[in-house]
């Protein structure tokens, strides 16, 4: 027996698989990563050396208005660690300077305050204005049009600040190639129709739409250039490991060190795709799977080594259940999913609805293998999604052999789906 570990809420859930049923087990080699040196000097080293840019004490000379746009509190990044550095940094140029923390929500729900705490800490909250972002309601100014031919508007507190920074972490993502960068930007301070029009049917059924793809990558150079309108001037971007942990940072200019993160991270995130019958994997725990929306992440990364017919399951907590509401609705009203798939296809950009991009990527999966959820939804909300509800990862892998037919389908481990990019 072999072992393996799935990240699960804030713990893990292990399970035992027959050495003979073992396909592999598909790993980031980030997560056994030795850094040079501790989290705070690793971003430290960045702003001392920043690409293609000046460093942020010179950007922030003479300037009165700086905004630093956050993530919210869906993403793991270490912004304890990174925040303080950056101020800083800042106060060496500007020592006087006022920074106003922009939440980059993107369409998420508003973070809570305990939730703001957790992650900057309560003296950054007592220190500094926090504005959370709203996509549907935020005062935003139409900047001008993206290479898609979309509409792009902004908050108006990032347009008007006279130096704008951001903060994030890069990882594989499901259709924007890697996080972090231009992201924080776009979506996350636009407004509701940009983003619907950027995530539109054409752009996600896009060979180009993968994780870990850039160039060709249409959603990727929509954000890219919605980063250079608003004036982007500096990102600090850390990658990190299983543990949240930082093993290395970039800073700089906001494509250049964003590229630089990325080629660091796919050295390190890339994996050959490993076919079987079976493929067992998570959305890399707590705060990545806090519902079942989210998990549409990892499954896509299993889809790429799941074998066509098979069986996938996911292991994500989801305590706060489905995760979007229309994204809920559209599978629970439709239960056919080639004309649940046709009537994406149908639409034109500027038709796109609400979460259709995830539920587009999870009828694309539902059409290569049935998915077995692990989970603490209610089973309805489960059921309703399409997908079979299991108590533990024991039952999804007895679920799995029975609708396989056979027990002794071979069996692929990716314990992190959201870590890893599976090349073909």
């Amino acid at each position: 027996m072999t072992i393996v570990s799935f990240p699960y809420g804030r713990g893990c859930l292990d399970l035992n698989i027959p050495d003979e049923r073992l396909e592999a087990v598909l790993l980031s080699r980030a997560h056994d990563f030795q850094p040079e040196a501790g989290e705070s000097e690793l971003v430290r080293r960045a702003l001392d050396r920043p690409v293609a840019s000046p460093r942020l004490s010179q950007l922030a000379q003479g300037r009165s208005n700086i905004v630093l746009l956050a993530s919210d509190h869906t993403r793991p990044v270490p912004s304890r660690i990174i925040l303080p550095l950056l101020m800083e940094e800042i106060r060496r140029g500007q020592p006087d300077a006022q920074v106003k923390i922009l939440i980059s929500t993107g369409c998420h729900r508003a973070s809570t305050r305990q939730e703001l705490e957790a992650k900057f800490g309560p003296e950054v909250l007592a220190e500094h204005a926090i504005e959370m972002h709203d996509c549907q309601n935020s005062e935003v100014v139409r900047v001008g049009r993206l290479p898609s031919g979309a509409e792009l508007r902004l908050n108006k507190t990032a347009l008007e600040a006279d130096l704008l920074i951001a903060e994030g972490f890069i990882e594989p993502h499901f259709f924007a190639g890697y996080s972090g960068g231009r992201k924080s930007v776009f979506p996350g301070v636009t407004n509701f129709k940009s983003v619907v029009a950027n995530h539109c049917s054409a752009f996600i059924a896009h060979p180009r739409a993968r994780s870990g793809f850039l160039d060709g990558n249409p959603i990727h150079e929509d954000m890219v250039d919605a980063a250079r309108q608003a004036g982007l001037a500096f990102i600090a971007n850390v990658v990190i490991d299983s543990e949240k942990k930082v093993i290395q940072a970039f800073a700089g200019h906001f494509d250049q060190a964003h590229r630089a993160g990325a080629a660091f991270l796919d050295d390190l995130a890339g994996v050959r795709a490993a076919p079987a019958d079976i493929v067992i994997t998570s959305n890399g725990g707590y705060p990545l799977d806090q519902n079942l929306y989210q998990a549409v992440k990892g499954l896509s990364t299993a889809e790429a080594s799941v074998k066509e017919g098979g069986v996938i399951i996911m292991a994500a907590q989801a305590g706060d259940g489905h995760g979007g509401e229309t994204f809920w609705r559209t599978f629970r009203e439709e239960k056919d999913l080639r004309r649940l798939t046709d009537s994406f296809l149908a639409r034109r950009p500027e038709e796109t609805i609400a979460d259709q991009w995830q539920s587009q990527i999870l009828a694309r999966v539902l059409g290569r293998a049935r998915v077995i959820m692990v989970s603490e939804a209610e089973r309805r909300l489960v059921e309703d999604l399409h997908l079979i509800p299991a108590a533990s990862l024991e039952e999804a892998l007895n679920l799995a052999d029975s609708l396989l037919g056979h027990h002794r389908g071979r069996i692929t481990a990716i314990p992190d789906g959201i870590g890893v990019i599976v090349r073909p």
